[in-house]
């Protein structure tokens, strides 16, 4: 229990950041599944933009550390590529 109420201020802050934080990475977590799932190239594609920006956005917040989000990126980027044209 904080003892002070700048600590509780704390408590109520990081919870709040807590749960914004697993919206947005578990939102992101979809989104890559959605878009495996895909069988059109050209839908992939158009979802890459807005992953990117997703997963960015995670690493400049520090959700997830930056070389994860290049990680998965180029995961990604390498998936998108291997499928064939249709």
């Amino acid at each position: 229990m904080p003892n002070h109420k700048s600590a509780e201020k704390r408590v109520r802050q990081s919870a709040v950041r807590r749960l914004r934080n697993r919206y947005q990475l578990s939102t992101c977590r979809a989104a890559i599944k959605k878009l495996k799932k895909t069988t059109n190239k050209q839908e992939a594609l158009s979802l890459l933009p807005k992953i990117y920006g997703m997963l960015d956005k995670l690493a400049k917040r520090r959700v997830i550390h930056k070389n994860k989000s290049a990680n998965l990126k180029s995961k990604i980027t390498r998936w998108v590529n291997a499928m064939p044209n249709a």
